[in-house]
């Protein structure tokens, strides 16, 4: 019998599923408890939710911590949070927890270091699309430099040189010890023509592979006994693997790599790389319509409340990104069911209503919007934790609503009202 079956990390389970859609309501188990799908991530990047303690984030609707795994080896080191006893217990966050693999650094320190490119982007100009590359490291940003083997990093901090294999994204991530981790992949960006999205893919693919044969020699280890019987359930917990599709805005790379991850002994499935915003729908659906329906399948990076209905409808069972809390830290864009609002503008020095006034979560409860524009333009650090605590209770509570209406059979209208007021 298969030792990784054994220490089976993951059950998904199909509560109920959209009529002519891929959307579906679930129950993904983990180690440290139960996530009612679909949900919203909050991402921690160096094990924490910038500004915001444990205790604020366990009074949201948020049920999963995302850790970066790149961050967080440099700093504070992968062996130290191994030796804290694992991510959740070192941020001391109880719940279910997930790392990335580093993966996306290859395109935050490569082509788009010290550039204006997103990985969602609007392409509208094709003189934005990269010419033909002679190699695979021609142009890139210095801080990156990418091979058939692995990625070289050189550090955002001191400017030190790291190596990142696929088996060295595994075994980091499984010293950072979350209940999920994701193969390494290269994230391309969506300005990349054909040929090099090409290259790419084979090597995410060889990768990803690499991955999972790490993955499970390390789970297999874990049925030995300890030697030390005193820490005997040390590093012990299974952890789930989830493979990433890949292949850009390219329908026949995008499908090629939904067919050959999904292949693979993986326990879920990262949907990632680059989109163009006007086809990131169909991209969703080409990857959903061929992963495995019984996987739990995560949306990397991706945000914004109509974007979420969009992943939400075509099968995506988790979400992760930094939006909430960064657009929220500058004041400037705060999520109401009326749409954005800009704490930093005059009309708001003199309203003492809250920012949202059927909100339930801890700022609209206790402080007006005079209050919290106050604190903005004083540069108080409260009003970028409240308004953080707004922006993730909406976003969390938003796509816990869809989980709602999925069951209840209203999941479309409520979709429909919602869009309409938002975007008016």
């Amino acid at each position: 019998m298969n030792l990784y079956n054994i220490l089976s990390a993951l059950n998904f389970k199909i509560e109920k599923k959209l009529d002519n859609a891929l959307g579906r309501a679930g129950i993904l188990s983990t180690p440290h408890g139960d996530i009612l799908t679909p949900a919203f991530v909050a991402v921690g990047t160096k094990a924490t939710v910038k500004g915001l303690t444990p205790e604020n984030l366990k009074a949201l609707p948020l049920q999963v911590v995302l850790g970066n795994t790149y961050h967080l080896y440099l700093q504070p080191g992968d062996e130290l949070v191994k030796q804290a006893g694992g991510i959740g217990k070192f941020m001391g966050w109880n719940g279910p927890t997930m790392t990335d693999s580093g993966g996306f650094q290859v395109f935050s320190l490569g082509v788009a270091y010290g550039k204006q490119i997103s990985k969602v982007t609007k392409i509208t100009d094709p003189s934005l699309i990269i010419p033909e590359r002679s190699s695979v490291e021609d142009g890139l940003a210095p801080l990156v430099k990418i091979g058939a083997d692995g990625v070289s990093f050189r550090s955002h901090l001191d400017g030190s040189l790291h190596y990142f294999t696929p088996e060295k994204s595994i075994e980091i991530q499984h010293n950072l010890g979350a209940d999920m981790i994701f193969a390494f992949d290269e994230c391309t960006s969506p300005t990349e023509n054909t040929r090099y999205q090409e290259d790419a893919l084979t090597r995410t693919h060889n990768w990803a592979k690499r991955c999972l044969d790490r993955h499970k020699e390390l789970e297999a280890e874990k049925l030995q006994p300890h030697p030390n019987p005193l820490l005997k359930g040390e590093g012990r917990t299974p952890q789930a693997l989830f493979g990433i599709v890949q292949g850009g805005r390219d329908e026949n790379l995008r499908k090629k790599s939904a067919e050959y991850i999904g292949s693979l002994d993986f326990d879920g499935f990262g949907i990632g790389g680059s989109f163009a915003k006007e086809d990131m729908e169909t991209a969703v659906k080409w990857v959903n319509e061929i992963l495995p329906e019984e996987k739990p399948r995560h949306l990397l990076g991706i945000g914004e409340p109509e974007d979420l209905f969009m992943g939400v409808e075509n099968g995506v069972d988790l979400f992760d990104c930094v939006a909430p809390t960064r657009n929220a830290r500058s004041g400037a864009s705060l999520y109401t069911k009326n749409g954005r609002m800009n704490l930093m503008n005059s009309e708001y020095r003199n309203d003492f209503s809250p920012i949202e006034i059927d909100c339930e979560c801890y700022a609209c409860k206790n402080f007006t919007r005079a209050y919290i524009s106050h604190l903005f333009h004083a540069k108080e650090m409260l009003g970028g934790e409240l308004a953080s605590i707004h922006n993730l209770y909406f976003i969390s509570n938003l796509v816990a609503k869809m989980r709602e209406h999925i069951i209840d059979g209203t999941f479309f209208e409520f979709k429909e009202n919602f869009l309409k007021e938002y975007n008016k």
